[in-house]
């Protein structure tokens, strides 16, 4: 893995940036709402599966 030069992760500082933003009207709201749910499960989908190590598949 290699070391960080000092610097903030370049797509967590994007997400902190867009989170920022206040909403101008209802439907910007919603649209922001939408990516807020867009990323989480983006980010649920990422996270592998526990293993069940009791039942395994021979």
């Amino acid at each position: 893995m290699t070391k960080a030069k000092g610097f903030a992760d370049k797509n967590l500082s994007n997400v902190v940036e867009a989170l920022d933003h206040e909403a101008v009207n209802s439907h910007h709201a919603q649209q922001m709402q939408q990516d807020k749910n867009d990323r989480r499960h983006q980010d649920e989908l990422n996270h592998d599966k526990p293993t069940d190590l009791l039942h395994q598949k021979d």
